[in-house]
């Protein structure tokens, strides 16, 4: 079947400015690169490394190096490894999560360069679990062989990033601005030329760039309930939105089943990879629940077993559901899971023996900035890959471990060619005259913090996993009301920045919600709870208007 088409019928988004801070060129210090990396996880550095040495390159990152989603991915990387397995079965496990929606010629050029590129991090220093001098693979929801090459049991997340951190830093054309935020892109005439970034309590820097690469990861912040961390507030989403770069399937928020839920503590991911050794999902009522939903109980995907979830937790009028593991070698569950077991016990639980309390939260968003094979964004000089895209390689739903593969693959991909463009860049490139100067801002004071608490609620119970067109009208309605006074807001540090993006992109998301008038993969209408090839097996796009 071809690739699904996209929506002529472009939305477009919440009223907002188009430059988040008012500047003039002449009056704020210039910085100039040839390669601008925005974000600096795996993707980000990922791209940095893919840079000729014969240009300079700057990584920003709004906080330290560590703080990315890629650093607390745990299960793995999903790539054909082992002698059983093959490209087509990888493929075929990627479409069949994807809800019909893939795009096939993606998913068949990321499958098929896996290998090379986790042979690459091997060769980078990074040390995968192995035994016996070959690397061990691990299982997990919707994949029909054992794939997932992981590392330190599940923190393989963090071992990649300290092989490719160390690397990036070895290089001496490449900068690192840690602390740094991007406020936004800065554009003109359908392209890009850099940002406007700033740097603690300095003023803004106008960072001017050959080529930007575009690497800010994902937007579960927008949710009270999420595995993401802190930095995850959908900048890269909304800076690319406002300059004018096309989004598509916003609708797509993954939700991981298991996220540990200790009623008053923060969210912890529950590694798929748990599921994949044996463990079960059992209601309140120690019922093991999976089999009335699905034939692959546990191993279905996550979109399966997140509404499986909720819908027991409904029946039960519970607020969570129970893995268990006692039927589990407990010597191997404390070997194999270290970081889990610990989370575990910070709360009195042995997670070999005792029921471990779970239910969804926001993983992963599919959706965002609209990318081709190479990573070409609608604006020309801005490259993009990971999480902050929409590539066609998760079509409606994620395959489990195929995340920190799009980021590889993309971020080398990406990388590359702005590294070309660049070099064929003219040496002589200057400042351009980009200003932004309104009358319109506001200032008086705002209680950032409590605004940014009643959006995350109000998306967690209307936008969450499951939706109907009540719930999402009534979150426009707010979000809206929310958008008109605080987004023309004239903010000077960070916190207010991010609610503006998230609040951005909230918008966008219920709003593609409310217009995709089927269920598909992650995206669960109540009703309207059937999917429908024949009309919406087509992207919805979304374009941005300044109209204040």
């Amino acid at each position: 079947m071809p690739n699904p088409v996209t929506n002529a019928t472009l939305l477009s988004g919440p009223i907002s400015p188009r430059y988040l801070v008012d500047f003039l060129p002449k009056r704020l210090p210039h910085f100039f690169t040839d390669v601008l990396v925005i974000g600096g996880g795996l993707a980000g550095l990922r791209a940095a490394n893919a840079a000729s040495d014969d240009l300079e390159v700057v990584v920003v990152t709004k906080d330290r190096l560590r703080e990315s989603s890629s650093n607390y991915a745990q299960g793995g990387i999903a790539s054909v490894w082992g002698p059983e397995d093959c490209f087509e079965d990888h493929v075929r496990d990627t479409l069949s999560a994807g809800g019909n929606f893939c795009h096939n010629d993606v998913v068949d050029m990321v499958v098929r360069e896996a290998p090379q590129r986790v042979e690459e991090l091997i060769q980078w220093g990074t040390k995968f679990d192995s035994r016996g001098g070959r690397l061990m693979l691990g299982r997990e929801g919707g994949h029909s062989h054992q794939r997932i090459i992981h590392a330190l049991g599940d923190a393989t997340g963090k071992e990649i990033m300290r092989a490719i951190i160390k690397r990036t830093r070895a290089r001496s054309n490449v900068q690192v601005w840690e602390q740094s935020f991007t406020i936004d892109l800065l554009s003109s005439e359908d392209a890009c030329h850099g940002a406007i970034i700033s740097r603690e309590d300095e003023p803004p820097v106008l960072l001017w760039a050959k080529q930007t690469i575009l690497c800010t990861g994902g937007c579960g912040k927008v949710y009270r309930e999420t595995t993401n961390p802190a930095v995850a507030t959908g900048d890269g989403h909304a800076i690319a939105f406002r300059a004018g770069a096309k989004l598509r399937d916003m609708e797509f928020m993954q939700f991981h089943p298991t996220v540990l839920y200790i009623a008053g503590s923060s969210r912890t991911l529950v590694t798929e990879a748990i599921r994949g050794a044996g463990a079960y999902l059992v209601d309140s009522n120690n019922y093991r629940f999976m089999q009335d939903y699905d034939p692959r109980l546990e191993l279905a995907p996550r979109d399966v077993v997140s509404q499986a979830i909720v819908k027991q937790m409904n029946k039960t009028q519970h607020p969570c559901v129970y893995l268990s593991l006692r039927h589990l070698n407990a010597e191997k569950v404390h070997e194999e899971f270290p970081g889990f077991a610990a989370a575990c016990r910070k709360f009195g639980l042995d997670a070999s023996r005792d029921p471990v309390p779970v239910r969804p939260g926001a993983h992963y968003m599919i959706g965002g900035v609209e990318v081709d094979h190479a990573g070409r964004t609608s604006l020309d000089g801005l490259w993009a890959a990971g999480e902050v895209t929409s590539s066609g390689l998760h079509g409606a739903n994620r395959l489990a471990s195929n995340s920190l593969l799009e980021g590889l693959v993309y971020g080398a991909r990406a990388g590359e060619l702005a590294s070309q463009a660049a070099l064929a860049a003219p040496d002589d490139f200057r400042a351009l005259p980009i200003q932004s100067q309104r009358n319109y801002r506001l200032t008086e004071p705002l209680d950032i913090a409590d605004i940014r608490n009643s959006v995350q609620s109000l998306m967690w119970r209307l936008v969450g996993v499951q939706r109907s067109e009540e719930q999402l009208l009534e979150a426009l309605r707010v979000i809206r009301g929310y958008a008109r006074y605080v987004l023309p807001h004239a903010f000077d540090r960070s916190s207010g920045w991010e609610l503006q993006n998230l609040l951005t992109v909230s918008h966008l998301m219920a709003e593609a919600a409310l217009s995709r008038t089927e269920s598909r993969g992650v995206h669960m209408r109540t009703d309207f709870p059937k999917t429908d090839d024949q009309n919406w097996r087509q992207h919805l796009s979304y374009a941005f208007e300044a109209a204040i």
